[in-house]
């Protein structure tokens, strides 16, 4: 289930800055733990507030809800960019020895590795993301839940219109797919071209 930051600080979408900074203050003062409050409402309240508060992190999250974080990023569904593919950029896979790494822009990148099913909150940044990436740019399908939509293909939230549109140049099968997987897949890929 999303979080709803408005919701957690009780407060509208329309309420101003000024509004949401109150209804912090309000939640923290009763429910802090140092006076007898619950702890983990606490830092739903303080997570909640660090993105309602920021002006910049608000404005993505009412764009693309709770995975506003991952959105200018391309990760998908929860995934982390900093594990690497499962693992295929640590030391003991080390694809930078093959020249392969990764960007935090599309704008330096050669194309686009999707990770998961494309949702609803994230077909426009799909979109923007794959059209930052300068040409000749390439598109990777990595795993089963990016492939076909997984165990959620038939939910009403995915949308394929992306993959249906686009030449799909790379399809990395697995759930999850291996680092080797991952790695084998490409250089083969690229031998071939």
């Amino acid at each position: 289930m999303a979080k709803d930051y408005y919701q957690t600080l009780g407060v509208s979408k329309s309420a101003s800055a000024e509004e949401i900074r109150k209804a912090y203050y309000k939640l923290a003062h009763e429910h802090h733990p140092h006076k007898g409050g619950d702890e983990a409402k606490m830092k739903e309240i303080n997570e909640a507030y660090g993105v309602l508060g920021t002006p910049e992190k608000r404005t993505k999250y009412d764009q693309f809800g709770a995975n506003y974080d991952q959105a200018g990023q391309g990760g998908f569904g929860g995934f982390d960019f900093n594990q690497g593919f499962g693992g295929a950029q640590n030391v003991n896979f080390d694809m930078g020895r093959f020249g392969i790494e990764f960007v935090a822009s599309p704008r330096h990148a050669d194309g686009i590795v999707i990770t998961g099913p494309i949702t609803q909150n994230m077909v426009k940044a799909t979109e923007i993301c794959y059209e930052a990436v300068p040409s000749p740019k390439i598109i990777i399908l990595f795993g089963a839940c990016a492939i076909s939509g997984g165990i959620f293909q038939n939910s009403e939230v995915i949308h394929r219109k992306f993959i249906e549109e686009n030449k799909i140049d790379l399809f990395i099968p697995g759930c999850p797919p291996h680092p080797l997987t991952f790695i084998n897949g490409l250089l083969d890929w690229l031998d071939k071209k």
